[in-house]
């Protein structure tokens, strides 16, 4: 499964110029953890980092415009920082496999001379097999939509065979990006994946009221963003996966007193209800009925259980409606299935919830706080000598949160 190692987002709201992780020719860099959570107080740029991978998704699918435009952001110049007039860049340096060589994808986004956002430019670089330092080269350059594209799995130097494999790239929608488009032809297959790489990115919006809802029936292999297919989902694993369910049935009865049971029940007007059995009562209760809290670990282990995994998992403040003693198994169960399985997912989460962060360790974390300029930092925690001191002490991460040890002095 492809990795994230590293993520830069410059002139993106509070996000002046934030970097998590190892960016190419920055081999002095941790790398992103499959875990990685992101805390800090209110205000400080949590969710805006959280919305830029999901602003890097809405370009690849509805194109640069339109996620723009999407109501939470409010156009390109509510969501470019302020008092800057250079472009929005994003950077993201990840391996399609531990064993692959990196790749970098870097986007701009400007405004053209009618005011109109657009691709500025757009490049995706790699080294090739020989080469062991120096910048990687690129094997898509585009600048306002034209360039030059190699085809094929690595770039050749051979003379006369270079020129073969260089395509000349003119697009016709300077809306939309390159590797949207080039990613759907077969002699590009390293632009194809890192397209498919980017459109399986799975951010949750997930909303208790959405669960609540009564869809369709129909099994869908899938949960959506907004959770309102969770019936659907449980349709499908009862078909489909009967034993990966009801390994999940178990989970939530040891976490959640008194359910013992989950299904679904189709009305007649081919509705599906989602049906949660308490010991205590002989009738079931709906999930209209069922608390925010116990739909939400429902369904972060249902996405967590999914056959076939989202790559990357983006999670915001999944400690709300929360007992706090569920907030510490929470985190381990993400970490259990970021790291226990050959394709897990990489899971990015930001939370503000100390009782979340006392299961994590100061890699897997970074704090991000907001300067006099009004722009964010982020550090790690890990950089922190006191407390990996303090950790190894067995002084629990959240703790040390709550008492100020994380933050500046």
């Amino acid at each position: 499964m492809a990795l994230i190692e590293g993520f830069r987002v410059r002139n993106y709201r509070s996000l002046r110029d934030v970097t998590v992780g190892r960016l190419s020719g920055n081999a002095g860099a941790d790398l992103l953890t499959p875990l990685t959570v992101v805390i800090g107080k209110n205000g400080v740029g949590k969710s805006t980092l959280f919305d830029a991978f999901g602003f890097m998704a809405d370009c690849l699918t509805i194109g640069v415009e339109a996620a723009c435009d999407r109501e939470q952001r409010g156009g390109f110049e509510r969501i470019r920082s302020m008092g800057v007039q250079d472009a929005i860049r994003f950077e993201v340096y990840y391996r399609e496999a531990q064993n692959h060589r990196p790749i970098t994808y870097e986007l701009s986004i400007n405004l053209d001379s009618s005011g109109r956002p657009f691709v500025e430019s757009e490049v995706l670089l790699q080294r090739r097999r020989d080469q062991r330092y120096g910048r990687p080269f690129p094997f898509l350059r585009l600048n306002r939509g034209v360039g030059q594209a190699w085809a094929g799995e690595d770039l050749v130097e051979t003379e006369g065979e270079e020129s073969n494999l260089k395509v000349p790239v003119a697009l016709t929608d300077m809306r939309q990006l390159g590797i949207a488009t080039l990613g759907t032809l077969r002699d590009h297959p390293r632009i194809t994946r890192f397209r498919d790489f980017m459109r399986g990115w799975y951010l949750s919006y997930f909303t208790p009221d959405a669960a609540r809802g009564l869809p369709v029936a129909g099994p869908q292999r899938h949960l959506n963003v907004h959770g309102d297919n969770l019936g659907n989902v449980v349709q499908f694993m009862e078909r489909e996966h009967k034993d990966r369910f009801k390994a999940i049935l178990k989970r939530i009865a040891d976490r959640i007193p008194g359910v013992t049971n989950i299904d679904t029940h189709v009305t007649e007007d081919k509705r599906v209800l989602l049906r949660f059995n308490d010991a205590g009562f002989r009738d079931p209760f709906f999930a209209q009925q069922m608390s925010d809290g116990t739909l939400k670990v429902f369904a972060y282990l249902l996405l967590l259980e999914d056959p076939d995994p989202p790559p990357f998992i983006c999670i915001e403040e999944p400690e709300n409606g929360l007992y706090h003693k569920l907030l510490e198994t929470l985190a381990q169960e993400f970490r259990a299935h970021a790291t226990g399985r050959r394709n897990a997912p990489q899971i990015f989460v930001t939370t503000h919830q100390p009782y979340f962060v006392d299961a994590l360790r100061p890699e897997e974390v970074w704090i991000l706080e907001k300067g006099a300029d009004g722009f964010s930092t982020i550090r790690r925690v890990s950089e922190l000598e006191i407390v990996r001191n303090l950790v190894a002490e067995g002084l629990p991460l959240g703790g040390l949160w709550y008492s100020d040890y994380l933050d500046s002095r």
